[in-house]
């Protein structure tokens, strides 16, 4: 399992010609979540103009849903959603709430402040690659774990956890498909040590640096 979707959940506000845009973002795993949280932000701002909605779900990004609120159709949820999309993100919803600032932007306007609003949170908020790994545990003797610091140079790995006792316990993740290579890799470096798998797969995020794909004008 792999795919990209946001760091963390958040809110990012924008004023466009005096009207108030705020991109509420978050990740999400069913329908049913993505309907809850448009629900919760519809109720939490019930005095906005709008509240337009686009989300993502499944892995390969097998269900999507917009909803304009009322504004002129196709002119807010799915200009949203092909952000979300540009960004090849999945699993997150996006609701963008509208507080009317008494200019009207016409519907070229209201697609780049919907699309806007959204591609901006995504740049403030920021982006991970979620990655299924495999933890594995190492023991290893002091002059093995001097050693230790260029293997995980070498493989772009990240020490995790390391308990100093009589020898050294330490762990790292790597990817489910790379385990068999690096469990090889390791036992040639070594030549000898102690390694064991530890819990179930895990899903881990990766930070994604983006830049700006929807510009403003």
């Amino acid at each position: 399992m792999e795919f990209r979707t946001i760091k963390q959940d958040g809110v990012v506000e924008d004023e466009i010609k005096k009207s108030r845009f705020i991109c509420h973002i978050k990740r999400v795993t069913t329908e049913e979540e993505a309907r809850d949280f448009i629900t919760s932000i519809k109720k939490e701002h019930h005095k906005a103009t709008h509240n337009c909605s686009a989300f993502i779900i499944g892995e390969k990004g097998e269900i999507k849903r917009t909803s304009d609120d009322g504004e002129p159709s196709g002119t807010a949820g799915v200009p949203m959603l092909g952000v979300l999309e540009n960004h090849q993100l999945t699993n997150l919803c996006a609701v963008v709430t509208r507080y009317f600032g008494g200019i009207k932007l016409g519907a070229g306007g209201l697609i780049r402040a919907y699309a806007g609003s959204v591609a901006l949170a995504i740049k403030e908020i920021g982006v991970v690659e979620i990655k299924e790994q495999v933890g594995l545990r190492l023991q290893l003797s002091y002059s093995q774990y001097q050693e230790y610091g260029n293997f995980l140079k070498a493989e772009n790995l990240t020490e995790l956890d390391s308990e100093f006792t009589d020898t050294v316990s330490t762990s790292i993740f790597v990817d489910k498909n790379d385990q068999s290579r690096i469990e090889n890799a390791l036992i040639e470096f070594f030549n000898g040590f102690s390694l064991e798998k530890i819990g179930e797969d895990t899903l881990l995020g990766f930070p994604v640096r983006i830049e700006m794909q929807f510009h403003q004008h």
